[in-house]
């Protein structure tokens, strides 16, 4: 679908409104926000609708509509969608519900509506509808708290009450555009999205979803919105396992795993925000500053509470510094003020300048010139019903004219959301200062947008898909093919189980016998560790003839740092990922573990690895460390046997590899491969 004719129904210069009371309701919002095309309203039974004359049908309008706003039920809204598309109209917004949310059973109308649109744009159905402020357009049957602007932020929302609740904020974000999706049967995100990297009125596309569709293509086109300097800022919702069955039933979107979702975003450049209110602060300052390059930040405050706040909540922002003053700035800040302030990073300027312009203006502007991405002003101001504001006003002033004077980044952080006014808010941003909400969300926003920067995004391949079944190769197997690219196994012997002793010929003590053919052979009774000589090697092997007629002997891997799992696994919408985390019988308990999709460089795996927790037992804790270099190795390895088996490899585990002291490698002491057949 090309941006053009996706043009053509996000900014009509005419509207056909078909319906009844739904209808009526786009059409007072069509006049209230100041639509200046045509509106031409359709209803056989009614001779006026809001002050203008209704058309019987389609078909009697003067003129081929830029856009359609469809409010009637499932099966005439096909109807009209096929006259539309007849006609050559430029799209049409379908509100009516009963299609691919009920499963099954809205498959026919479903596929009806695809083939009454053929190539013209639908949003929808299922969905409230397309909101343009820059062109004041309301494809929209409900209230809303927009305003018209020049510029500002697009939200593609799966979620039409939450869409109003955006349109509500008070957060001071310019709203440019406001498209609820609903089914996407038609037209979807990516369509979507597409069309507003083309605009240069959008300053950053805000998506709230369930899933998507689409990945490789979503990983294309964010890709290219990185790469215009347009921001994505995602909130992706349906990651507990409620939230997911919640996705299912709500829209039909099959909500992908997490994780997945995580990978796809920082491989991407996308911004993924995990709260309304941080997704709402997240698309306000990379709409207006961008991506911040470094991270560094300072923060000005007048308490020393709000000083220890913001240092806390940086330390735990890993994409965050507040960076020590050099002695030159330390030297310019305190020429500032009295004896009786420490100067620093944070700074807790105190109250002795308070309400003198001039003063506060200084101190602010010696911050603003130390070298940072951002300069922080932690700033409250009291309920004016209940306070005098007008000293607040001064601090505000001189923070405005310091960022005026200096040409730094700024923005003003109020802890509290109510401890900053609207008004206030759309005063500063209209200065060049971001109004921040929340120092949490405010803090969030600053490390996503330091994370993003840092990204080269690069898109995914499209999935292999396959019908083939995959065959589980055993233990033996598995660790011989991984041997033959390069990762490094035990010693080790697949025999009968009468032939047990006689196998630990070339295998050192102490050894380990595994039963074959199996999964979870430790719960099953499959596994004997630290047996001393081939007489005990052989009555273990004995012990598992009731499961088993095959046996591993192998030597068992002593004096292990840690213990690893490092796994590949696919999936049909994001294709083959790497897992790393956590391994042994800490990989369910702690949780700890990292997901990087495939094709995967080598900054990749290290920057994977070192979010681990437990990284820090290889890269030095307590008096103890791992081979690091030997780890990444074998990781590397496994990405790359994963690339040359891309076709066919369904599932790769490594579970444990063994990290040995420095020196002395890893060793990938079980493992499980699934092939499909070809």
């Amino acid at each position: 679908m090309s941006s053009t004719s996706l043009h053509r129904l996000l900014s009509p210069r005419s509207v056909a409104v078909v319906g009844g009371r739904v209808a009526e309701s786009v059409v007072h919002e069509l006049q209230k926000l100041g639509f200046a095309g045509d509106i031409w309203p359709v209803n056989p039974k009614r001779e006026t609708m809001a002050g203008l004359a209704c058309f019987m049908c389609l078909e009697d309008l003067p003129g081929i509509p830029d856009a359609a706003y469809i409010g009637i039920a499932r099966e005439p809204a096909i109807d009209a969608v096929r006259v539309l598309r007849a006609m050559g109209a430029g799209g049409a917004v379908c509100h009516a519900a009963g299609f691919s949310e009920l499963g099954d059973g809205g498959t026919p109308l479903n596929d009806a509506l695809i083939e009454a649109a053929g190539d013209m744009p639908v949003i929808g159905p299922n969905c409230w509808g397309v909101l343009n402020l820059l062109d004041r357009t309301a494809l929209w049957p409900d209230y809303h708290g927009c305003e018209p602007v020049e510029s500002g932020v697009a939200i593609l929302s799966q979620s039409g009450n939450m869409a109003i609740n955006f349109t509500m904020q008070l957060r001071a974000l310019p709203l440019a555009m406001v498209i609820t999706v609903g089914n996407q049967t038609v037209t979807n995100v990516n369509d979507m999205i597409e069309t507003l990297l083309d605009d240069k009125r959008i300053t950053a596309v805000g998506l709230h979803t369930e899933g998507i569709a689409d990945v490789a293509r979503f990983s294309e086109i964010a890709c290219r919105a990185h790469a215009k300097g347009k921001p994505i800022v995602a909130l992706k919702t349906g990651a507990s396992a409620k939230g997911a069955r919640a996705t299912v039933s709500h829209t039909a979107t099959l909500a992908g795993s997490d994780q997945f979702y995580d990978a796809l975003f920082a491989r991407t450049g996308v911004a993924r925000a995990h709260s309304v209110p941080a997704f709402i602060e997240t698309l306000k300052l990379l709409s207006i500053s961008g991506p911040l390059p470094s991270g560094n930040i300072t923060s000005l405050s007048c308490s020393g509470g709000e000083a220890s706040l913001m240092a806390d909540a940086v330390e735990k922002r890993p994409h965050l510094a507040l960076p020590d003053l050099t002695r030159d700035e330390a030297a310019s800040v305190r020429a500032t003020l009295n004896e009786f302030v420490d100067v620093a990073n944070p700074l807790d300027y105190h109250t002795f300048i308070w309400a003198d312009f001039q003063a506060m203006k200084q101190t602010y502007a010696a911050m603003m010139k130390v070298k940072a991405d951002m300069a922080c002003l932690i700033f409250d101001i009291p309920r004016a019903d209940r306070a005098d504001t007008a000293h607040y006003d001064i601090g505000l002033d001189a923070w405005i004219a310091a960022k005026q004077e200096t040409g730094s980044a700024a923005c003003v952080i109020a802890t509290l959301p109510e401890c900053l006014p609207e008004a206030t808010a759309v005063r500063l941003r209209e200065a060049g200062v971001i109004p921040l909400f929340g120092l949490d969300e405010a803090l969030d926003s600053m490390n996503a947008a330091t994370a993003i920067s840092k990204c080269s995004p690069r898109p995914l391949p499209v999935p292999s898909l396959s019908a083939c079944p995959a065959t589980t190769l055993s233990e033996f197997q598995s660790k011989a093919l991984l041997a033959d690219a390069g990762v490094r196994i035990p010693r080790s012997a697949c025999c009968p189980i009468a032939d047990a002793g006689s196998a630990t010929c070339n295998i050192s003590f102490p050894a380990v016998v595994k039963a074959t053919g199996m999964a979870h052979k430790t719960e099953a009774g499959g596994v004997t560790l630290n047996l001393a000589s081939p007489e005990e090697v052989q009555a273990a092997a004995d012990s598992m003839s009731n499961i088993t007629s095959d046996v591993l002997v192998e030597e068992m891997i002593a004096g292990a740092v840690c213990e690893l799992i490092v796994g590949v696994t696919r999936d049909p919408q994001f294709g083959l990922a790497l897992v790393i985390g956590a391994g042994g019988i800490l990989t369910e308990l702690v949780g700890d573990s990292a997901t990087v999709l495939l094709p995967a460089s080598r900054s990749d795996i290290e920057t994977a690895f070192e979010s681990l927790k437990i990284s820090r037992l290889i890269n030095g804790f307590r008096g103890k460390s791992g081979d690091l270099a030997a780890t990444l190795d074998a990781i590397e390895t496994v990405v790359r046997f994963a690339g040359e088996n891309a076709e066919t490899l369904e599932e790769l585990d490594i579970n444990p590899l063994m990290v040995l002291a420095p020196g002395n490698g890893a060793v990938a002491a079980d493992a499980l491969i699934r092939i499909r057949n070809t």
